[in-house]
């Protein structure tokens, strides 16, 4: 059991470390180039810390041992009634205090360091080895040293304690200063080299924004370093092969438009003048028709994201010119909407994409059952729904049908089109910034919900608020 549930909080950490980590090439730079700083100023301080610590110590050493060989001089050349006054005159002007050494004195050695151990080992080697070095004697912090005034006599002992200025190292807070100073200015060096190095990419980023949308950028600067100079003129390159590839796709569709539908115009007039039995006519128009539908649908696809601007409109009343001509050929058709709606749209593609949700019902759920379609506003989103009582479509299937050329498995065999209904309107929504919701129907069927951000000038938000009050008292 422990084996098998062990590798869940790995997992759960480095999904936490790389949720942590950036995700910009420019802070993801910055962040390499100043842990290589950090790591290089670290080495460097290292390095020049280990190398210049003996001498350090050596010359600590020296100072320590001229300290004692003048203390030793001194008491030694004084007379025994004057060391009294020797001694408090030291402290007093030199601020080295000297005190006989006992055999009863509490000790704490000096801290295991190198530096430490390097002074010790050069204090011994010119005093003698019976030399010995303190961090405090008795209560009093310091640096304490032994001596003897007479090298052969062990009980004529002294300690001395010199002052830690004097053996600290006074320019560690100014290496320290510089240091940090130094790793500031390399890190501002290193935020602007990468940021200039991302500037051409956030370029790129920006124009290829353009092209999905189905704009013309224009052209990338070619100049700079020659990798970035190299993908500025591919880029450019493909922007002019896709507007070639735009523009030839237009005069197709033109071309397609004419050609096809001019044919099946004549067709669909022979049909209904040839004399045929009316069941049969009805059967040949009907397949005339779903023909010139779904060439609709091949015509509206190819022409990718729609050009017109957006503009306010009044959705409820794009709605209702949408749904009357399905009432009128008798379809059960129910429409829940406010008086007016005012939002940003793109007129054209938006009658489009709610004339095919329509048309998706009553291929899926027939013409016999009733159709609900309502208009307002939910959670700041303007909604356009379209409800009715067929299939519906399964969870597992949702993501799929929203593809181009896609079907249900069961429909295939006896429902007519192409499959480019839903895939039209999941384009129309993109080029809105809104999304395409299909969701179970209580009671069975499909609810395709179009959600369009709210937006516009101050008119057009209250009313909005209008239709909302109006929905409410419905």
């Amino acid at each position: 059991m422990s084996a098998k549930t062990s590798p869940a909080p790995r997992r759960g950490a480095a999904g936490l470390l790389q949720a942590c980590l950036p995700r910009t090439l420019l802070w993801k730079t910055f962040l390499l180039v100043a842990l290589l700083l950090i790591l290089a100023l670290g080495s460097w301080s290292q390095i020049f810390r280990y190398f210049q610590e003996p001498a350090r110590s050596r010359d600590v050493a020296q100072m320590v041992v001229s300290v004692v060989n003048l203390t030793r001089t001194a008491l030694t050349n004084a007379d025994a009634e004057r060391r009294t006054d020797l001694l408090i005159e030291l402290a007093a002007l030199e601020g080295i205090r000297i005190y006989p050494a006992e055999a009863s004195d509490e000790l704490e050695p000096l801290r295991d360091t190198r530096p430490n151990r390097l002074l010790a080992a050069d204090v011994r080697r010119q005093l003698g080895d019976h030399t010995r070095l303190a961090s405090r004697w008795k209560s009093l912090e310091g640096f304490w040293v032994s001596f003897r005034l007479d090298p052969e006599d062990q009980h004529d002992e002294y300690w001395v304690m010199l002052p830690g200025e004097r053996i600290e190292n006074p320019d560690s807070l100014d290496w320290l200063i510089w240091g940090l100073g130094a790793l500031v200015a390399a890190m501002l060096g290193a935020y602007l080299i990468a940021s200039w190095m991302g500037k051409p990419l956030r370029q790129v980023a920006r124009a290829a924004r353009l092209v999905g949308s189905g704009q013309t950028p224009p052209p990338l600067d070619e100049s700079g370093p020659q990798e970035i100079a190299v993908v500025a003129h591919a880029f450019n390159q493909m922007t002019g092969d896709l507007a070639r590839t735009d523009a030839d796709r237009a005069l197709i569709l033109a071309g397609v438009s004419h050609d096809l539908r001019t044919p099946l115009a004549r067709l669909r007039l022979g049909v209904e003048m040839s004399g045929a039995p009316e069941g049969e006519v009805t059967a040949m128009v009907s397949d005339i028709e779903e023909m010139d539908r779904i060439i609709g649908q091949f015509l509206d696809f190819g022409r990718g994201v729609p050009q017109e601007p957006a503009q306010p409109e009044d959705v409820a009343q794009l709605v209702r010119e949408i749904t009357e001509p399905y009432r009128l050929r008798g379809i059960d058709l129910h429409l829940d909407a406010p008086q007016t709606l005012v939002n940003a749209v793109r007129a054209l593609s938006l009658r489009r994409a709610v004339a095919n949700l329509i048309d998706n019902a009553l291929r899926y759920a027939g013409e016999d059952k009733r159709l609900d379609v309502s208009v307002g506003v939910v959670d700041g989103e303007v909604c356009i729904e379209v409800a009715d009582r067929g299939p519906g479509i399964p969870e597992n299937e949702v993501e799929r049908m929203r593809h181009p050329f896609t079907r249900l498995e069961k429909a295939r065999t006896n429902t007519k089109g192409a499959g480019l209904g839903l895939a039209i309107v999941e384009r129309v929504m993109r080029s809105h910034g809104g999304r395409l919701d299909l969701l179970p129907r209580e009671g069975g069927g499909l609810r395709a919900i179009l959600c369009l951000p709210a937006g516009g000038n101050a008119s057009a938000r209250a009313r909005m608020q209008t239709a909302r009050q109006d929905g409410h008292e419905k």
